[in-house]
């Protein structure tokens, strides 16, 4: 019983919140085609940026109303020379982007753009500056810059080049400097080891699959018959030993292997990629719908006849040459049983990390080549096995219905991101039922496969199977009238797909409304919360009104150019679970860090982290973030207590929704807990 649940563990996957930093501006290079300029003259500017790895700059040639934020130059106003035209880039790569509804042009490792001007005074000094955004599928975040650039055409300096400043110096005349302390921490950074821990949970998953691998009819068989060998061919007990040590070590060098090789082809970048976009997605649906089919029986996934021979052929050569290719034969030959279980794992590894298939692999196949060697060790415990029998092709159908439901969850994946509104989650939940009835109709004898026998009855194991595989059915049935089936949260549809809800929504009927005793949000005429949330786009305002309320602080640092922000609104902040948190337990403020509205002078300050002036919304935002959590990329959700110290490690973009609401209800456990504190040292 326990090794056929065992496999239900392959659901289990999530990713983590990344690490806090502060990332540096590229550097930009600012060459006029003239070293000497006079009046008349017409000459060009070039501007490049390097851009990092794994990041990309958007154009400045597309619509400017879809969305992201476009590179601009922005030229100090001089009598000295006056643009002609536009900025001009230079060979953009183009694409369709579904979540804003339109083609934007965009540069990797480089930008490369032009701006024409014309010289109308003597000994002209063009200063400026390019704004500008960078994204990352990666980590899933965005980044706005503002660098400035000055390039001498004076003929003072030798050179008519200058590198972009991303920082100046202030003056006498310019706004008072401002500093801000960071926030201070109410818990121990787990950061790092949520990573670790994340890793281990994968690697004990991919060990448990590994197991389940080892009771196929590709590979159970082989246990005795390999094991017979060692001990009979090597002379010595001791001898066969060794050699099945070097066996089991051998299979787990291919499949990690074949795991390293996956992370350095694909890695962390294009894991993404798969994660998201609807192509692989869809691939992936269809290759687990015929990894289900050939566990079925409808046909066998095997390697070519002439391949798995010539490596049978090395393995007859002796040595540890020899034992390496027994090794090798092993795995091509249960292929057909354990390329499914592999290649899930590797799947399911594409959504995370670029080390995770290396993990995934060395936990399956440690587990894989564990009963070779123990059975060499120990040669009695071999008479203990079960023989080979129906029950093997019991394991593999077993294992083709949860490779179906597994299925579901990529086409689900893509249904929400580009919302094709195909798979909601009543229509998910119906044909998890389903799966998951047939399979214990299975279980019980009802449903029997072309190319098995009808069993005469019906073990105790598989009843008891049968028996928790109802259990979960009936406890999804409910979720089928609106319950919200919390345990799977993380694995489900979002509730906002759900077409009828006859038991009810976690959600409120009516929009979030402030006290009375608030202010009325600054910038709301033109600043807006999505999902009907009330909250403010100031700081000092919500933290005023979080003190009133008691309650907690939820910032969210975005942006209006930020893909990824609009993205964890639609698929995360929709759910009724969080929603629901969000409108009572905090108060939220959003902070845009590419509003370009400029604030009044009095306002205006000088920045102690980079010297610069902060006029606007944005810029001012940014600086809050950079100054008091050292990071700047969003988006980016952070929980503050009253005497603004953070409730919880701060929150990037990830679409794991039972991981948010858990950050959401981490945030006021803990505020509750300091409030305690708190009111105990005042009695």
């Amino acid at each position: 019983m326990r090794r056929t649940y065992l496999l239900l563990l392959l659901c289990l996957f999530s990713l983590h919140p990344l690490a806090a930093q502060v990332m540096e501006a590229p550097e930009w290079q600012v060459n006029a085609d003239k070293t000497e300029a006079v009046v008349g003259d017409e000459l060009t500017l070039t501007l490049t940026a390097d851009i990092p790895q794994d990041w990309y700059m958007y154009s400045s040639d597309f619509d400017p109303d879809l969305g992201p934020m476009l590179t601009e130059i922005n030229l100090e106003n001089s009598d000295n020379y006056e643009p002609l035209g536009e900025l001009e880039p230079v060979d953009p790569k183009q694409k369709y982007d579904d979540l804003w509804g339109g083609e934007y042009t965009y540069f990797t490792k480089k930008a490369y753009f032009k701006q024409k001007l014309k010289i109308t005074g003597e000994d002209p000094v063009i200063k400026g500056s390019m704004s500008y955004q960078i994204c990352s599928d990666v980590t899933g975040q965005c980044i706005p810059y503002e660098s400035d650039f000055t390039v001498d055409l004076s003929g003072e300096k030798e050179e008519a080049g200058a590198v972009a400043e991303n920082a100046s110096g202030s003056s006498s005349s310019e706004p008072p400097v401002k500093e801000l302390e960071p926030f201070t921490n109410s818990f121990e950074p787990v950061e790092e080891e949520k990573g670790w821990t994340a890793l281990l949970t994968f690697f004990l998953i991919s060990f448990g699959a590994g197991l389940a691998a080892l009771l196929t009819p590709c590979v159970f068989p082989m246990i005795p018959m390999t094991v017979t060998f060692f001990t009979k061919s090597s002379g010595s007990r001791s001898r066969g030993i060794m050699n099945a040590i070097i066996y089991g070590i051998s299979i787990i060098g291919i499949y990690t292997l074949i795991g390293t090789v996956f992370a350095l082809i694909f890695g962390a970048g294009f894991a993404n990629f798969l994660s998201t976009h609807w192509l692989p997605n869809l691939l992936f649906f269809a290759i687990f719908v015929l990894f289900a089919l050939s566990f079925f029986g409808l046909f066998e996934i095997r390697l070519p006849n002439k391949f798995v021979n010539n490596i049978d052929s090395q393995a007859n050569k002796g040595g540890l040459a020899g034992i390496f290719f027994m090794a090798f034969t092993l795995v091509l030959v249960g292929f057909s049983c354990t390329g499914p279980i592999a290649g899930t794992i590797l799947l399911e590894a594409a959504s995370g990390q670029a080390i995770k298939p290396l993990i995934g692999m060395l936990g399956f196949s440690t587990a894989f080549a564990i009963p070779f060697t123990l059975f060499a060790i120990f040669p009695g415990w071999l008479s203990s096995l079960p023989k080979s029998g129906g029950w093997l092709n019991t394991v593999k159908v077993v294992l083709g219905f949860l490779e179906l439901a597994l299925a579901l969850k990529f086409l689900s994946m893509v249904d929400q991101v580009y919302h094709w509104n195909l798979l909601d989650r009543e229509i998910y939940l119906a044909l998890w039922i389903v799966i998951f009835t047939l399979l214990g109709f299975y279980l019980l004898g009802k449903i029997v496969f072309p190319h098995e026998q009808k069993p005469d009855s019906t073990s105790i194991s598989r009843l008891l199977t049968a028996v928790l595989v109802f259990s979960f059915v009936v406890y999804l049935i409910p979720g089928l009238f609106g319950a919200p089936l919390k345990a799977l949260a993380g694995y489900l549809p979002p509730m906002s797909t759900h077409d009828f809800q006859l038991l009810g929504s976690d959600a409120p009927a009516e929009e979030t409304k402030l006290a009375e005793g608030c202010e009325k949000p600054k910038y709301d005429d033109m600043l807006e919360l999505p999902h009907g949330l009330k909250g403010y786009f100031d700081y000092e305002q919500a933290l005023a009104c979080a003190k009133k309320e008691n309650k907690p602080l939820f910032i969210d640092f975005t942006g209006h150019g930020c893909v990824n922000c609009r993205e964890m609104e639609a698929a995360v902040w929709s759910d009724p679970a969080v929603l629901k948190r969000l409108r009572e337990d905090y108060i939220v403020v959003a902070m845009y860090v590419d509003e370009k509205t400029e604030l009044p002078r009095e306002e205006w300050y000088t920045s102690v982290y980079d010297g610069k002036v902060k006029k606007s919304i944005g810029k001012q935002n940014m600086d809050f973030m950079i100054q008091k959590l050292n990071a700047n990329a969003q988006p980016y959700y952070t929980l503050v207590g009253a005497n603004e110290e953070l409730l919880s490690p701060p929150r990037a973009y990830d679409l794991d929704v039972q991981g948010f609401v858990d950050f959401l209800d981490t945030g006021i456990e803990r505020y509750e807990e300091n409030n305690e504190v708190k009111n105990n040292l005042i009695l």
